[in-house]
C-alpha cells in the first residue's frame, strides 16, 4: 500500500496511524502542499478534491481519511477496530462524523491558524474546540476509549487534532479524561507520533 500524505496534516496522520497500529506495511509519499502539489493534474487524477491523504492499495484508490480507516478495517477483517454489532458500529460512525465535523471546525481549525496561517477567527474556533472537548471529556468518564474498553477507528479519527490542540492555543489542562485517553493511545503497540510544531501553547 502507498499513502500520499503530509507530515503536518492531522487527516494524513490518522490514516498513517491506523496503518501502523494494524501492522500494515506501506510506503509514504509526501505531498508538498506548500508548492501546491495537491492541485497539480497528476494528484487531482488521484483525488479530484485535491486533499491528502490518499491511499493507493495496488491500484484501488481511497480518498478521505475516515473512508481510509473504514476501508482498511474492512479489508483487513479487523472487527476489533470496526465492530459489526449494530449499536457499536453506529457509535463508531457517530464519532467519525464528529471527527469530520466538530473536530475539523474546532481544534483542527484553530491549529490551521497558527501552523498554516488560515484566516479563521481564533475566538470562534477555539470556542468550538472547547465545546467538543467538554463532550468528549464526559464521554470518557469511566471508560478507556471513546466507544468501548478497547480502541476503535473512532479513537484513531479523533486522536491527531486533539493531541495537537495546544498548537492552536486550545488548552487541554481542564480535560483530565481526554489527556489520559491520549496517553492510552500513545501507549498502543505500533503508535506513530504526529509531528509537533512549536506554535500556540506549544511554542
Amino acid at each position: 500500500m502507498k499513502l500520499y500524505h503530509h507530515p503536518l496534516s492531522g487527516h494524513s496522520h490518522r490514516a498513517r496511524l491506523f496503518l501502523s497500529l494494524a501492522g500494515v506495511k506501506h510506503d509514504l509519499v509526501e505531498v508538498d502542499l506548500a508548492a501546491g502539489a495537491h492541485k497539480k493534474p497528476e494528484f487531482l487524477a488521484l483525488n479530484p478534491f485535491g486533499q491528502v491523504p490518499v491511499l493507493d492499495d495496488d491500484g484501488t484508490i481511497v480518498t478521505d481519511s475516515n473512508a481510509i480507516l473504514v476501508y482498511l478495517a474492512k479489508k483487513l477483517g479487523r472487527d476489533d477496530w470496526l465492530p459489526q454489532d449494530p449499536v457499536a458500529s453506529a457509535a463508531v460512525q457517530k464519532w467519525l462524523s464528529v471527527a469530520a465535523g466538530q473536530i475539523a471546525y474546532g481544534p483542527a481549525a484553530a491549529r490551521l491558524i497558527t501552523v498554516f496561517g488560515a484566516g479563521f477567527r481564533p475566538e470562534e474556533v477555539i470556542g468550538r474546540a472547547h465545546a467538543i472537548l467538554a463532550v468528549i471529556e464526559a464521554q470518557l468518564a469511566g471508560r478507556s476509549f471513546i466507544v468501548a474498553e478497547k480502541p476503535t477507528v473512532a479513537d484513531v479519527a479523533l486522536y491527531s487534532y486533539i493531541a495537537r490542540a495546544p498548537e492552536g492555543n486550545v488548552d487541554l489542562q481542564a480535560y483530565p479524561n481526554v489527556r489520559a485517553w491520549l496517553a492510552r493511545i500513545e501507549a498502543l503497540p505500533g503508535f506513530v507520533e504526529f509531528g509537533r510544531t512549536p506554535v500556540g501553547l506549544a511554542a
